[in-house]
């Protein structure tokens, strides 16, 4: 095992909740400003994948002048090799719904919703029984605070968070112009909080052990632990709780087969890691080793020399081709001549410099697609291009 750093287990997120009354009547208690300042200085950060600080977020909601304000924990885990959060509300959901009462508390929010992924249905039962005795409990300390659950149709463009609050709306998913934020102008037009399953699990470990057992975790500019959704060709799949920081050759000295020549982080939006660039690649928002720092939403999968890279790419342009809302012409068009692209060149219809105009057509992607999707079509394109182009074109 490398001796950059080491790979360090925790267990916060799935330890006992049996003590959730406690902590929410505990917590709710306190000055909200207070709340929020223990959060700022937890520097958690948005466990979904873009990082954004959730104190600052919780923050801004408190402060916006809005007649109603809503809290929306998104469950739309639909990012390809992504099964953390499911776990989460199966074993602790009483962590997450503590987690959305003291965020409703701090900004003033009376009614929440989860956002729960359409293929996720058969959690809904038993999670509906977890919000009535939330609620019954609630009641009982004339907590004012509902939780409803709305499901999704299956739509991968729904877990961006304004497309979420135009499918609750009952429009079609798609992205809307920022700003303004859902913070100031969200769920109809009112000032909103959305927040990732595991964000809100780790609000509940930071108010019950405090900002800094949090903050101690990890490396500087990505503290505290992480989920981690491991698949693909491991002898551990599964799913892991680990400190941010670890480099990638850590990573896969602990689950890698032995024959890993590549990982992809962050799941079809996120980069492939080719093995040559493992130790210099730390995994969080900026790691404490030199070179590349890669945030995550947890899916890491793992390619060993028997995999086709051409065949990975291929099935992500296929999913990105299919989930794209169609709204804007960067996204819908350049996946399909993504797709097409690289198939011409493989069969020999096209010259292997192709890749290159390719390469060019995501840049433009990257700077004009209207959200997160087509955006983040460039990383995987782009990575797995640039360091595997022989198997583009043999």
């Amino acid at each position: 095992m490398s001796t950059s750093y080491n790979l360090k287990r925790a267990d916060f997120i799935f330890r006992n909740e049996n003590d959730w009354e406690k902590i929410l009547i505990r917590t709710i208690k306190r000055d909200k400003q207070e709340l929020i300042n223990e959060l700022i200085s937890s520097e958690l950060k948005g466990r979904g994948g873009a990082g954004f600080p959730t104190g600052l977020k919780w923050k801004l909601a408190s402060e916006a002048s809005s007649d109603q304000k809503y809290v929306i924990c998104n469950a739309d885990e639909g990012e390809p090799g992504t099964f953390k959060d499911r776990e989460i509300l199966t074993k602790v959901p009483f962590k997450v719904l503590t987690a959305m009462g003291i965020c409703g508390f701090i900004t003033g929010a009376t009614k929440a919703f989860i956002y729960l992924r359409g293929e996720y249905k058969f959690l809904k039962t038993d999670l509906e029984k977890a919000i009535d005795e939330f609620e019954y409990y609630c009641k009982e300390i004339d907590f004012d605070f509902k939780i409803e659950i709305f499901m999704g149709s299956g739509a991968y463009i729904c877990g961006e968070e304004t497309a979420l609050m135009e499918s609750m709306e009952g429009k079609r998913g798609e992205p809307r112009n920022k700003p303004p934020f859902p913070t100031h102008k969200g769920y109809m037009e009112k000032s909103t909080i959305i927040n990732n399953v595991e964000t809100l699990a780790h609000t509940f470990t930071i108010f019950k052990h405090g900002a800094k057992k949090f903050y101690d975790l990890g490396v500087q500019f990505s503290r505290g632990t992480k989920l981690f959704s491991v698949s693909g060709d491991t002898p551990k799949p599964g799913i892991y709780e680990l400190e941010l920081g670890m480099s990638l050759q850590d990573f896969v000295d602990e689950f890698g087969d032995g024959d890993t020549k590549a990982v992809q982080v962050g799941g079809a939006s996120g980069f492939l890691v080719p093995r040559k660039r493992f130790n210099e690649t730390a995994i969080g928002f900026k790691g404490k080793l030199s070179g590349i720092s890669l945030p995550t939403g947890g899916s890491m999968m793992l390619f060993n020399s028997t995999r086709s890279m051409f065949n990975v790419l291929d099935n992500y342009l296929e999913f990105f081709r299919e989930e794209s809302c169609g709204q804007c012409t960067p996204c819908r068009v350049g996946c399909q001549q993504l797709l097409i692209g690289i198939k011409a060149v493989k069969q020999g219809a096209k010259p292997a410099n192709y890749l290159d105009k390719l390469l060019k057509l995501t840049e433009t992607m990257q700077y004009t697609a209207k959200c997160g999707l087509g955006q983040s079509v460039a990383n995987s394109f782009s990575s797995i291009v640039e360091n595997f182009r022989e198997e583009m074109i043999y």
